[in-house]
């Protein structure tokens, strides 16, 4: 499945991708607020995770910025099954991408994937120490619960608090006051080998 919004078109991970995932999220400030993304971040990193990548999932994906030349990865957004069987929305964006909306946009899709996936809560966290996130929750509908667990992030090396939100979703057809524009959607097991050529990536 993918998708394409205003400005980014989202889509599944690839192995070809590694050289560029790697660049994209070889920053520490990135990395310090995922909790599980080692540091330093390698390329063999980039790989396994796109390894582990499920051929055809329609809840996670790369962000691929829409550009007159060369397409690049800016980030990553994906819904989680978490063990105690609620759904997280989790996301990261390169920093030359930080503060220009493009979180907000695609969550925004994530959302409404996640009502016709029959999802009816979504729940989502960050850092005590990266408000920006919490920012960007906020304007997509998330309320803080009002509980800061701790939560291991591999690229600290420790655990830190974290705030929690979570958002209800309206069934489809009941927008019961929620104001998410639909992103139109595709299902494709395999990306078509023409699509490929067109969006061979450059480094964010």
């Amino acid at each position: 499945m993918f998708a394409r919004t205003e400005r980014l078109l989202l889509r599944p991970g690839w192995h070809e991708d590694a050289p560029a995932l790697a660049r994209a999220i070889g920053d520490e400030m990135i990395v310090r607020n995922l909790a599980s993304a080692p540091w330093p971040y390698r390329e063999d990193d980039a790989r396994a995770f796109l390894a582990g990548w499920l051929d055809g999932s329609p809840s996670k994906f790369l962000m691929v910025q829409r550009t007159t030349s060369a397409p690049r990865i800016i980030g990553c957004i994906g819904l989680d099954a978490m063990a105690d069987g609620s759904v997280e929305l989790g996301y990261w964006v390169a920093r030359p991408h930080w503060g220009l909306g493009y979180a907000t946009e695609a969550a925004r899709h994530m959302i409404e994937l996640a009502r016709t996936m029959g999802i009816r809560r979504i729940v989502a966290s960050h850092f005590v120490d990266n408000p920006a996130s919490g920012s960007v929750l906020r304007k997509l509908g998330f309320r803080a619960t009002g509980c800061r667990p701790m939560r291991q992030s591999l690229g600290r090396g420790a655990a830190a608090p974290t705030v929690e939100y979570v958002r209800d979703i309206a069934a489809p057809g009941n927008d019961g006051g929620d104001s998410d524009t639909p992103v139109t959607m595709r299902d494709a097991r395999r990306w078509p080998d023409a699509l490929r050529e067109e969006w061979r990536l450059a480094a964010a």
